[in-house]
């Protein structure tokens, strides 16, 4: 059931521009003061919720924003014709395609729920569970701005506090190492504070299992793969999270009411239920085909496929943006017993050819989902990834007997007949299971920080094949595993290249 509904956006704060001159110009009639706030348990909800509001914008999660440099750019997902360029040619350079609206929004989270950390706690206003409930939440929530800002950006301007504008229009960068080792601390804290889980009404909100995913995510990613293998089997043996019988129906979101499952460990909840705003969500559309300008492959049978459809209750009005690439597309290059094919990959739909392959578990072609404003739940993190992290940091740690039995639960419900592994060396391991990730979390946002993380982002791109209208292959460099620092923030603070004058290796 849809939950978390949040009817209005918290503008108390009022820094989504901070250093820039018109906001200093701007007259504060309307705006909320924090000091006068939080002065009840419903004001310091109303706060949290504002947090998860953010996540709603376009920059982060309601259309490609985070997807545009998490999803695009390796060897999984491609435009279907000449879109989005720049990024996924890696055409990126400082003011182009440089993700300033991702950076605005993210620092948003972090001076938001830096304000609330500071105000809530200790607040005697506030009944203890609520008080506990609403810290653990900005801790977690600012963690996972810091979480994109150091993968995107490496090192980044980095507070734990509301600094007044002069302090941040004049701040430098911190090392990223830094940053995480903080916020892997605050994770324990939000782990002790947050609620194991929510009632119905409640869905969407984080658990102190969000908070545990999030710390091994970032422990996985600095290698250190004792305390991610711990984190990981905290939430294997403990949390409520159960992998699903059946791969497809981890992604099924037609159903409004049935859009929370037990392998989910956080979401970002979108709405379509009279909710004024940025409530709904437009990334399905990337995935969902065009069926009135491209589908069927036969143009002379479209009429009919839409009539098809339309009896069906279904309808095709995407943006068919973002398909999967050839290779990823040919079932010859997966296993011919692995289930999740079919629920990844539809190349036919009710006796149709597609003129594209598109990615099944992204798309949603019911009627109940209209372009622009749909209800499917961004997954975030769900419960596969994490065996699947606890069988890497496994091998890494010990070899592979052990860590047999994590991807092996995953690769249970993946084939028929079964086909679980064995017998394979360490590098063997190491390297099935790069695949294993792929296949599993394909178009989930995992993909492109996987690449990068083992070294090998460039290799990949430079071999898998790309439609004849894209060639990153052709512009990727050593560059191009972090982002510059966008344009617009070098010219409000010049202080940002002072580490590092060459912006990320852009000048």
């Amino acid at each position: 059931m849809k939950k978390l509904i949040i009817l209005t956006s918290i503008l108390f704060f009022g820094l989504a521009n901070t250093g820039c001159d018109p906001f200093l110009e701007e007259e504060p009639r309307g705006v909320l003061q924090t000091g006068n706030f939080y002065n009840n348990d419903n004001e310091a909800l109303l706060a949290s919720n504002g947090l998860y509001r953010i996540l709603h914008k376009g920059s982060l999660y309601r259309t490609r924003g985070l997807d545009n440099y998490y999803v695009s750019g390796c060897d999984l997902v491609g435009p279907s014709r000449n879109v989005n360029g720049n990024i996924h040619n890696y055409l990126i350079d400082e003011g182009v395609a440089d993700g300033n609206a991702t950076w605005g929004a993210l620092y948003e989270i972090v001076r938001n729920a830096s304000d609330l950390i500071a105000r809530a706690g200790g607040n005697e206003n506030l009944s203890e569970n609520v008080r506990n409930q609403v810290l653990g939440e900005a801790y977690f929530l600012r963690a996972l701005a810091y979480f994109h800002l150091t993968n995107l950006w490496g090192n980044v301007p980095y507070f734990r506090e509301l600094l007044p504008l002069q302090e941040l229009s004049t701040i430098e960068r911190f090392s990223k190492d830094e940053i995480k080792a903080d916020m892997k601390a605050d994770l324990e804290l939000a782990f002790d504070l947050l609620p194991a889980s929510y009632g119905d009404a409640e869905l969407g909100r984080a658990t102190k299992w969000a908070a545990k995913t999030l710390q091994a995510k970032f422990y996985l990613f600095d290698q250190e793969w004792q305390l991610a293998l711990d984190a990981c089997n905290e939430i294997i043996d403990n949390s409520p999270h159960r992998l699903l019988d059946d791969f497809a129906e981890v992604f099924n979101q037609t159903d409004p009411t049935n859009q929370y499952k037990d392998e989910h460990i956080f979401v970002v909840d979108f709405t379509t239920e009279g909710v004024i705003g940025d409530a709904g969500t437009s990334r399905t559309d990337d995935y969902t085909p065009r069926g009135s300008r491209d589908e069927p492959a036969v143009a002379s049978l479209r009429s009919q496929f839409l009539a098809d459809l339309d009896a069906r209750g279904e309808e095709m009005t995407g943006f068919a943006w973002a398909v999967p690439l050839p290779q990823f597309a040919n079932q010859s290059n997966w296993d011919p017993d692995d289930l999740r094919y079919d629920a990844t990959i539809v190349t036919e739909y009710i006796g149709y050819q597609l003129q594209f392959p598109y990615f099944r578990k992204n798309w949603n072609v019911t009627k109940t989902s209209p372009r622009f404003d749909h209800h499917e739940n961004y997954i975030v993190f769900r419960l596969a990834d994490i065996y699947l992290m606890a069988a890497e940091a496994e091998n890494e740690l010990n070899g592979p007997n052990n860590a047999y039995t994590y991807v092996n639960t995953v690769r249970e419900r993946a084939f028929e007949p079964d086909k679980p592994w064995s017998g394979l060396s360490e590098e063997q391991f190491r390297l099935n299971i790069r695949d294993e990730r792929k296949f599993e979390l394909a178009a989930e946002g995992h993909r492109k920080m996987d690449l990068i993380r083992w070294g090998i982002l460039l290799d990949v791109v430079r071999s898998v094949q790309h439609r004849p209208f894209n060639n990153p292959a052709a512009n990727i460099q050593p560059k191009h595993v972090l982002l510059p620092i966008p344009q617009q923030e070098l010219l409000l603070n010049p202080n940002l290249l002072n580490t590092d004058p060459t912006n990320n290796g852009y000048r």
